[in-house]
């Protein structure tokens, strides 16, 4: 038996996975300046003259796309290379796209989910602490923090410690993945320099994030403390710390979940500006030197892999808060057939 509401949202991402694609192959053609001419000025720099079929040659093995041929057949053979995992060969780099975003993605879900996880503990510890103390020195002194940090943007935030803390006073390094003296694989000494390196790039987002986690927790725990049925548990006799977190703080977190599945595939997008001030080879690092060396199948492919993590982001909380909070259902239907 298969619920409607989990083929309709299935449906859903994977069309606007094609969709992306299919914008993409567009980009690839309509963009001013795109592999065509780029290839075109290589040759004319290198042997002075130009020939066509060389021309269209080079730029299929780049973008598996033959410019001569029929739009219908570029566009199949296109979506075909996709699906097959081949996002074609990028110009800077002379290396598999799919090869570089493979390397580079770990890096990013590293960063962005230890970020996302910081950012909404953090947020979600203070929020629930200060809803419990509401109108003290501590929650207005915690509620003007977290609204003057979450008004600075992280990149701003990056800029400042990666000039104080890496050029100044030399305490962080400013730019790589791991020491070039750690031995890579599972051993102590490449997860300490893999931390180290990314404890800035981490921070720029903990601390310009947390603050609108604290005040949306610190919210909706100040309504779930107003509810009846919490009345009536202290009524019972059920001790605090079962009240504050069986009742207060799961029913208080729950409207957060959504939140924080979208986060981490917009958190990709964030990670275009991030990852260059820090020089953190991961996708947005490969993306930004994508745009500035005008090498159109490496950006295609980062921004697929972005977009991907969007949606994905989206599909999981679809499908999985109606689990989580038996309220909201499926989609507010719970018909199955």
């Amino acid at each position: 038996m298969i619920n409607s509401y989990y083929v309709q949202r299935t449906a859903q991402a994977i069309f606007t996975v094609f969709a992306v694609i299919t914008i993409t192959f567009v980009l690839i053609r309509q963009i001013p300046g795109g592999p065509t001419s780029y290839v075109r000025s290589q040759l004319a720099q290198q042997s002075g003259s130009v020939d066509m079929e060389q021309i269209n040659t080079l730029v299929e093995a780049y973008t598996n796309v033959r410019p001569d041929e029929p739009l219908y057949v570029q566009y199949f053979n296109y979506i075909t290379s996709v699906a097959q995992g081949d996002l074609g060969t990028s110009m800077y780099y002379s290396t598999p796209v799919s090869e570089i975003m493979a390397a580079a993605v770990p890096w990013t879900v590293f960063v962005m989910s230890v970020s996302l996880v910081l950012t909404f503990g953090i947020g979600i510890s203070l929020g629930a602490l200060t809803a419990y103390v509401e109108g003290s020195r501590f929650d207005v002194g915690l509620t003007l923090i977290s609204i003057f940090l979450n008004s600075i943007p992280y990149y701003v935030l990056a800029i400042i410690l990666v000039y104080a803390l890496g050029y100044q006073l030399d305490w962080f390094p400013i730019g790589g993945l791991v020491g070039g003296d750690v031995t890579v694989g599972l051993n102590l000494g490449f997860i300490a320099s893999a931390i180290y390196h990314a404890a800035l790039p981490i921070a720029s987002f903990v601390v310009t994030g947390f603050g609108i986690q604290a005040l949306t927790m610190r919210g909706n725990s100040i309504r779930v403390l107003g509810e009846d049925y919490i009345r009536v548990a202290r009524l019972r006799g059920i001790p605090p710390s079962e009240i504050a977190l069986q009742y207060v703080g799961r029913n208080a977190i729950l409207p957060m979940y959504t939140g924080m599945m979208i986060s981490i595939g917009f958190m990709f997008g964030g990670s275009i500006i991030m990852e260059e001030i820090f020089a953190y080879p991961g996708v947005g690092y490969y993306m930004f030197r994508a745009i500035s060396a005008s090498d159109y199948p490496l950006m295609m492919g980062a921004f697929l892999i972005i977009t991907i993590a969007v949606v994905l982001g989206i599909f999981v909380a679809d499908l999985t808060y109606g689990k989580i909070d038996p309220r909201a259902g499926q989609g507010g239907n719970r018909e199955s057939y």
